[in-house]
């Protein structure tokens, strides 16, 4: 239910749905939404997910992290948790995959030529190669190196991208050291036109299947669960996570989210800086049917 305060406008929407509320999935972004301005998880999230499992309310993450990279920041928590990977590419819950999609190997080559010669017109940009297993890159500067194993725990650093293995790949990541909006997305896009480009923070651009998404893989977790929109409240703050809110009728922007996430969302939560989701979700705990 939406409140009656149109999405977007200036007064925003309301803060919370009213109770009773029939929740049974949380799904939530990972950096801008539940992780703080350090990119660390905010204390007390162990305590949310094991009441969340109290209630008989399943938590998700939803991320372009790596599946390896979620599991070790996220940790023991979410052992049996269902988890959305690399952008809605992977969906993995234990250990059975319930959705996956690559891309072709004729496109992941393009992908990456294009990422070159956006290096050579003098773009500072860096291509990952995501597989299911494992992540490769070929640029070896201690910066970028850097930048990317925040986000990729199993990465191996090759000489040349186009000499791995790439009939198994979910996407190729591109970090722009700049604001990928102002640059390098754009001309990414008009590059590699048989691919989904989603921008997914204000410096990576992702290119995906064209069916791929976060919403679809929420669709497919919701379909395996048997889970409605209704009773799954969504948390995000950036464009590759918007139509997850196709998905729910509980979704919540982040205080600090894009404009185009406040403009779909039903409600707000405070910022990732304020421990908005762990907030939320305490208060939606509270007005359980």
């Amino acid at each position: 239910m939406k409140s009656s305060t149109t999405p977007g406008s200036v007064a925003g929407p309301a803060p919370l749905p009213p109770a009773p509320v029939d929740l049974r999935l949380v799904v939530t972004d990972m950096d801008g939404t539940l992780l703080d301005g350090d990119g660390l998880l905010p204390a007390g999230f162990a305590d949310m997910v094991s009441r969340l499992r109290a209630h008989g309310v399943l938590f998700a993450p939803a991320s372009g992290r790596q599946l390896a990279n979620l599991r070790s920041v996220l940790g023991e928590p979410i052992t049996h948790s269902p988890i959305i990977a690399e952008n809605g590419t992977l969906v993995v819950q234990d250990d059975e995959v319930i959705h996956c999609e690559t891309i072709t190997v004729s496109d992941t080559v393009a992908a990456i030529d294009t990422a070159r010669d956006l290096g050579i017109d003098g773009y500072n940009v860096g291509a990952v190669l995501a597989g299911v297993e494992c992540a490769y890159i070929d640029r070896q500067d201690p910066p970028f190196v850097e930048e990317v194993s925040r986000y990729y725990r199993e990465l191996e650093i090759v000489d040349d991208l186009l000499a791995v293995p790439l009939d198994r790949t979910l996407k190729v990541a591109v970090y722009d050291f700049d604001d990928v909006e102002a640059g390098s997305s754009q001309a990414l896009k008009a590059a590699v036109p048989d691919v989904q480009a989603v921008v997914s923070g204000v410096h990576w651009t992702d290119l995906m299947p064209r069916t791929a998404s976060k919403g679809r893989a929420l669709a497919a977790l919701q379909a395996r669960l048997g889970i409605t929109p209704a009773q799954t409240a969504v948390f995000g703050d950036y464009l590759n996570d918007l139509d997850m809110y196709e998905r729910s009728e509980l979704s919540f922007a982040m205080a600090n989210a894009h404009p185009g996430i406040q403009a779909v969302a039903h409600w707000t939560a405070p910022a990732n800086t304020e421990a908005g989701v762990l907030r939320t979700v305490d208060a939606l705990l509270q007005r359980l049917a």
